[in-house]
């Protein structure tokens, strides 16, 4: 039996979980309040405060670290790179603490899963990061020669469900196609082909549906007048596409229950708002299908926003002739980030190593050797 503690700190709170094997223990949110964590100039400066609070709540519940196979963290923010299960090393410690993501809390995971592995002797993984990229050259490249798409969105819980689904139905996820819609504040809408994301579309940057706090796609010349109006801000549009777009601009809420009570009182605007981030996550469904050349054994939707029956019936109803429609409300990442470390523990898999290199570098060499530059 192996033991794991999975760490997920957040911008207030620290999710904190002990599993043996993997079945959970127990799950603790430790909150940190404003006033302290407004006492650190940076994210990283942050670590030995977050340490204390998590140490003092394993002293609590008595459990001995020395006997700690392995710390897995979530890990956020960080330069693109393949999926699976990571060793925490020196450059990814070094990239949590200064480079690319270390403006996100997220980045502080990997960082508290080596020091106390180092403390205790234990090992250190993250699982899956966020900065994911597993996605073929024909999906990155855009009708802009200075921009390639890059994969955002919900590979950790993502992957996660299609493990799940393999398992339900005996079967491994590398031998499935899949897609999947994770549904929550954002939305993004994932194609699995035999364990890789070769293609995602997400609303983080304004791609894809609209979400609860996300604008999704817009006519871009549209979008460029917008920014050169003069009434708006860089900060502003940013804020537009990635925090205050979609139903929070609509509705002026983002939860899917108070838009759905809005629509039980009669509230015909709340309605076709609602009825139009359904039909445009049902077509971007349909591009993942498409991604898989309609090979797709499963759809499966998870989230947040999976718990509504309202929206996955007109979900089901819209692309249940794509594949057979699972779901699996709520999120798995706790669970996945244990699972990942006893499958490493167990040999099941081999853990890889972060190099702080893109995995893909882009389509310059390859224009310059077709004489483009």
């Amino acid at each position: 039996m192996y033991r794991v503690i999975v760490l997920n700190p957040g911008s207030t709170s620290t999710k904190v979980a002990f599993y043996e094997d993997d079945r959970q223990i127990f799950s603790e949110n430790l909150s940190h309040p404003a006033e302290e964590l407004g006492k650190f100039e940076k994210i990283v400066d942050q670590l030995p405060y977050r340490k204390k609070v998590i140490l003092d709540m394993l002293e609590e519940k008595e459990i001995d670290l020395m006997n700690v196979d392995a710390f897995s963290a979530i890990c956020t923010g960080l330069l693109p790179m393949p999926g699976g299960v990571f060793e925490v090393n020196e450059i990814m410690y070094e990239h949590g603490s200064y480079g690319p993501g270390s403006r996100h809390p997220g980045n502080l995971g990997p960082m508290l899963a080596r020091d106390f592995a180092e403390e205790t002797g234990a090992r250190a993984f993250v699982v899956d990061p966020s900065s994911l990229d597993e996605m073929i050259p024909e999906a990155r490249m855009t009708g802009f020669v200075e921009l390639i798409r890059t994969e955002r969105g919900h590979p950790l819980n993502q992957k996660a469900v299609g493990r799940k689904y393999a398992s339900d139905t005996g079967k491994k996820y590398e031998e499935l196609n899949l897609v999947i819609a994770h549904l929550g504040g954002g939305i993004s809408v994932s194609a699995h082909e035999k364990g890789k994301m070769i293609d995602s579309v997400d609303s983080t940057r304004g791609e894809g549906r609209m979400a609860p706090t996300r604008s999704g796609a817009a006519p871009l010349a549209d979008v460029v007048e917008m920014c050169y109006s003069g009434q708006f801000t860089k900060d502003e549009m940013l804020a537009k596409i990635m925090k205050q777009g979609g139903w929070t601009a609509h509705l002026g809420t983002s939860d899917a229950r108070e838009v759905e009570k809005k629509i039980a009182s009669g509230d015909s605007y709340a309605e076709i708002v609602y009825n139009t981030t359904v039909f445009q996550i049902g077509k971007d469904i349909a591009a993942m299908a498409a991604a898989l050349k309609g090979k797709v054994d499963a759809v499966l939707i998870t989230g947040g926003i999976a718990y509504s029956r309202k929206m996955v019936g007109m979900l089901e109803e819209q692309i249940g002739f794509i594949a057979p429609v699972h779901v699996y409300p709520g999120e798995y990442e706790m669970d996945a980030l244990a699972a990942g470390a006893v499958r490493v523990l167990r040999g099941e898999e081999t853990p890889l190593s972060y190099s702080g290199k893109p995995v893909f570098p882009g389509f310059e060499e390859l224009r310059k050797q077709n004489g483009y530059v």
